[in-house]
C-alpha cells in the first residue's frame, strides 16, 4: 500500500492557491465549467453581493469574517466561498464534511499555521455541508476560528440554527441565499451556449427563448440542474445538414425527465411549506392551500403528517364557527390512514376546500389561552368543597360536595348562584363568541 505524502491533502479535501483555476479535466460536466471566476460574474444573490452589499464591501476591503452560506443547491456557495478567496489573495482549503473526520481539521488547520507563520499568507476553509459535521467536529473548530488560524466559510443546505452549534454559529456572519430565478438561469444558460472557452460557443449550439424558459422552469431555481439539463439537451440533439444542433422545448423535457421538486422532509422545505399552507386555509385562499397541498404530496411528504395537521387546522382556525369542520377533519385522517397515496390526495384536496371555504374562528383556542394564563397565576388553589365528590363518610365529614346544586334541579338546567371556580378567577372571561357561522348564531 502506497502511502499518502505529507503533502497531499487527506481524504475529502481540496487544495489551492486563491483557488486558482486547475487544468480542465477531461469530460468535466458543464456546470463545473461554467463556474463563475468574479464577483461580477456571479448571477443572483444580489441581496447577498451585489453592489454595496456588507459581503461584497468586506470582500472588496479583504476584511472576510468567518461565515455560513446557507441555502439550496445549486445557488452558488462554494462558487462564492472560491470567489471570495481569489479576491483576497487566500489560501483555499476545501474539506466535504461527509468524507472528511476531525483528523482531517486538524491536519488542514496545521498546514493554516505554518502557511501564515512561513509565508504570511491566510487561508479560507472551506466546508462543504458543515451541518454533517457533528458537534464534536465543529468543536474542534473553534479555538481556530476564534485566533484567527483559519477563516471558515461553511455551506449548508439547512437551518444552521438547528444544525451549526451555537458558539461556532456567534463567531460567524450567516448569508441566506435563494433560489434563483428563472431570469437568472436563462442568464447562465445564453452564457454558457456562447462561451467558446468553456461552453459550447463555436460548437453550432442553438436555443430559443422558448426552450430556455422550459429550461429555467425544469431547474427550479438551481444552477447546476439548469447547466446539466442543457448538456444532455444538447448531446441528444441531432446535428442538422448545417451542422446545428438545435435545442427545443421537447429536446428539455426529454433531458429534464421528471424535474425533482426540491424538498426535505425533514428540512426547512417541509417545515415552510407546511407553514404557507396553514396560512393559506387560514387565509380563506381556496386556491393557494391547494397549491401548497400539492407541492408537499408531489414532492413525497408523509400524507399522515398533513392530515394530522388538517385536524389541529379545524380546531385551531375554524373551530366552533362551523362545528362540523373537526369531525371531517377527522374523517380525512382516517381516510388517508386506510386508503394510503395516492388515492389520499382525494379526500385531503375535499378537505383543504371544505376548511378554506369555511367561515373562521379561533375563541376556543384564544379561550384556552385565557384560561392556562389563569392556571399559571393560581395554580395550587384548592378545588371549592362543594365541587369535590363526596365518595365516602370520610370526606363528607370534612364538607366535601356540602351545599352543591345539582342544574337539572333548576330553571334551565343552570343553577342560579353556584359558582364553579376558585374565587381568585371567579368572574374572569375566557371564551368570547365569534362573528361568523354558527358561532355567530349561539346565545351571548
Amino acid at each position: 500500500m502506497t502511502s499518502r505524502r505529507r503533502s497531499d491533502p487527506p481524504p475529502g479535501m481540496q487544495r489551492g492557491l486563491f483557488a486558482a483555476p486547475q487544468a480542465r479535466a477531461a469530460g468535466e460536466p458543464l456546470a463545473a465549467r461554467m463556474r463563475p471566476r468574479d464577483l461580477d460574474d456571479f448571477v443572483g444573490q444580489e441581496s447577498v453581493v451585489g453592489e454595496g452589499r456588507p459581503l461584497r464591501r468586506m470582500v472588496e476591503r479583504d476584511e472576510v469574517p468567518s461565515m455560513i452560506l446557507w441555502g439550496p443547491p445549486g445557488t452558488g456557495k462554494t462558487t462564492l466561498a472560491s470567489i471570495i478567496a481569489s479576491r483576497t489573495r487566500r489560501h483555499f482549503e476545501q474539506l466535504s464534511a461527509v468524507a472528511s473526520g476531525v483528523a482531517d481539521l486538524r491536519a488542514a488547520v496545521a498546514a493554516a499555521a505554518s502557511r501564515r507563520e512561513l509565508e504570511g499568507v491566510a487561508t479560507i476553509l472551506f466546508i462543504d455541508e458543515i451541518h454533517r459535521f457533528n458537534r464534536a467536529q465543529q468543536d474542534a473548530l473553534l479555538p481556530y476560528v476564534e485566533d484567527g488560524t483559519v477563516t471558515l466559510i461553511g455551506a449548508t443546505t439547512e437551518n444552521p440554527s438547528f444544525e451549526v452549534i451555537a458558539p461556532l454559529l456567534s463567531r460567524a456572519r450567516v448569508f441566506r441565499l435563494e433560489l434563483l430565478t428563472d431570469e437568472h438561469l436563462t442568464s447562465i444558460l445564453r452564457r454558457a451556449i456562447a462561451d467558446p472557452v468553456r461552453g459550447f460557443g463555436g460548437q453550432h449550439v442553438e436555443a430559443n427563448d422558448e426552450a430556455l424558459a422550459v429550461l429555467a422552469a425544469a431547474a427550479g431555481g438551481d444552477a447546476r440542474s439548469a447547466l446539466n439539463i442543457l448538456e444532455f439537451a444538447v448531446a441528444l440533439a441531432e446535428p442538422d445538414e448545417a451542422g446545428t444542433r438545435l435545442v427545443t422545448p421537447e429536446r428539455v423535457s426529454e433531458a429534464a425527465q421528471h424535474p425533482t421538486l426540491q424538498y426535505d422532509r425533514a428540512g426547512d422545505a417541509h417545515y415552510d411549506t407546511i407553514s404557507a399552507y396553514i396560512k393559506s386555509v387560514r387565509g380563506s385562499d381556496v386556491d393557494a392551500a391547494l397549491y401548497w397541498l400539492a407541492r408537499m404530496l408531489e414532492a413525497g411528504e408523509d400524507p399522515l403528517f398533513v392530515a394530522r395537521r388538517i385536524v389541529i387546522l379545524a380546531a385551531e382556525d375554524i373551530g366552533l364557527a362551523d362545528p362540523q369542520a373537526l369531525p371531517i377533519a377527522v374523517a380525512c385522517q382516517q381516510a388517508v390512514h386506510f386508503l394510503g397515496m395516492p388515492e389520499a390526495r382525494l379526500p385531503m384536496a375535499e378537505v383543504t376546500v371544505y376548511l378554506a371555504r369555511a367561515p373562521k374562528s379561533n375563541s376556543a383556542y384564544a379561550a384556552y389561552r385565557r384560561a392556562v394564563e389563569d392556571v399559571q397565576r393560581s395554580r395550587n388553589e384548592p378545588v371549592p368543597l362543594h365541587l369535590r365528590n363526596a365518595a365516602t363518610g370520610l370526606m363528607r365529614a370534612f364538607g366535601y360536595g356540602a351545599g352543591y346544586q345539582h342544574a337539572h334541579d333548576y330553571e334551565g338546567h343552570r343553577p342560579p348562584e353556584q359558582t364553579h371556580r376558585p374565587a381568585s378567577v371567579e368572574g374572569h372571561i375566557y371564551y368570547e363568541p365569534g362573528t361568523l357561522g354558527d358561532e355567530a348564531r349561539e346565545p351571548r
